[in-house]
């Protein structure tokens, strides 16, 4: 039974995305506030592999397309494709799964698609130009192209071979910053120093790409939290990405950090004191034009958004109407967002439900701080 082979992970911004996957794992899975492929080997597909996926997905793409065509040949978009996929009949040759994702990549008009799994440029230069030719090729609607990378294999490529991948089609490369502090990042193991973030960024952006890179307030923990915002600030000041993404710290079971945190070798920060950090990572960002967003679910204000400069002082003024509120309502306000009944503070009023549930964390856990924070790290 035909399909293409899937990882883990995308980044939320490509949920409109096909995934195609040309490495297995992380080759570094080091960092320790990582989950997600620890105990799994790395390794890298060999291009026939790759494109025999590629070769799949477009058999199911015609597929689907000829079954619309008969059934709706007037149609004027791909909603259709909702009501042919239940029960279109491949004849037993493509797997079921397949056959969805490819169907919500074409009601989606077909137009990005994500390199998995944590570092495509690991790559040979060559062989990614060449797996991105044929899927352009196959795909002539695809608009974008994305992949996470290291900023370490980044920082090692020559401006050739970037120039090269950017005209081959890859647009974006997401570079999981996480911190520009250098203690940081010793601290959680990233395997990269401030000065190689610096040249993976700036090699990005001077060959063309869109970048979006990651920072994670709390990181560092209560001992480290002003130099995380404000050598991450520093950083990225000098980098310029098209997009800053925040990325909640929350030390997961079964991770070294969550380790380090029973041991009491790093001190997690409370959800209040994560905007307190947010605030002063924004006041050092300096003279660019980045995209600031909050597009994660662990992320307390997801309002905090917006395009640098202009709309700075806008952000920040999201975090101090939090910070203005009084201590109850501040807890009150955490824990419905933790359970979904307030999304933005200008949502916030008194619910008698959010206040019964308050109660009995406390009750519970002793405190609301050590209540949300056993709460983040079950729900991870």
């Amino acid at each position: 039974m035909s399909c293409f082979e899937l990882g883990p992970i995308r980044p939320p911004s490509e949920a409109q995305s096909v995934l195609l996957r040309l490495t297995r794992n992380c080759h570094w899975n080091k960092c320790a506030f990582c989950p997600v492929y620890k105990g799994q080997p790395f390794s890298m597909r060999k291009v026939d592999e790759i494109r025999h996926d590629i070769d799949v997905m477009s058999g199911i793409a015609e597929a689907i397309t000829r079954e619309l065509d008969r059934r709706h040949p007037d149609r004027r978009d791909n909603s259709a494709v909702v009501h042919v996929i239940k029960d279109i009949d491949f004849g037993g040759d493509i797997d079921q799964g397949c056959a969805r994702q490819v169907a919500f990549w074409l009601y989606h008009g077909m137009k990005s698609l994500f390199l998995q799994d944590a570092d495509a440029l690991v790559l040979r230069t060559g062989d990614l130009v060449e797996i991105l030719n044929y899927v352009r090729e196959k795909f002539p609607t695809i608009e974008r192209i994305t992949t996470y990378s290291r900023a370490q294999t980044v920082s090692r490529r020559t401006p050739e071979e970037l120039r090269a991948l950017r005209r081959a089609g890859l647009n974006r490369i997401h570079i999981g910053l996480e911190t520009g502090a250098d203690e940081v990042l010793a601290l959680v193991n990233k395997g990269v120093t401030q000065e190689e973030q610096i040249r993976a960024g700036r090699n990005a952006v001077d060959a063309g790409f869109e970048l979006s890179q990651y920072f994670m307030p709390g990181l560092g923990g209560k001992e480290l939290t002003a130099e995380n915002a404000a050598e991450s600030a520093k950083v990225l000041s000098r980098v310029n990405p098209t997009f800053i993404r925040i990325r909640s710290t929350i030390p997961v079971p079964g991770t070294p950090l969550h380790d380090m945190m029973k041991e009491g070798a790093w001190t997690p920060l409370t959800e209040e004191e994560k905007v307190r950090e947010i605030r002063l990572f924004l006041e050092k960002l300096e003279g660019i034009t980045s995209t600031v967003q909050s597009d994660h679910i662990m992320n307390l204000l997801e309002d905090v958004e917006g395009t640098l400069p202009g709309d700075r002082d806008r952000m920040l003024g999201v975090i101090d109407e939090f910070l203005a509120m009084g201590p109850d309502d501040r807890e009150s306000f955490i824990v419905g967002r933790r359970i979904g009944r307030y999304r933005y503070c200008s949502d916030y009023v008194q619910l008698s439900e959010v206040e019964n549930i308050k109660r009995e964390i406390i009750r519970q856990y002793g405190s609301i701080d050590r209540g949300i924070l056993e709460i983040l790290t079950n729900f991870i």
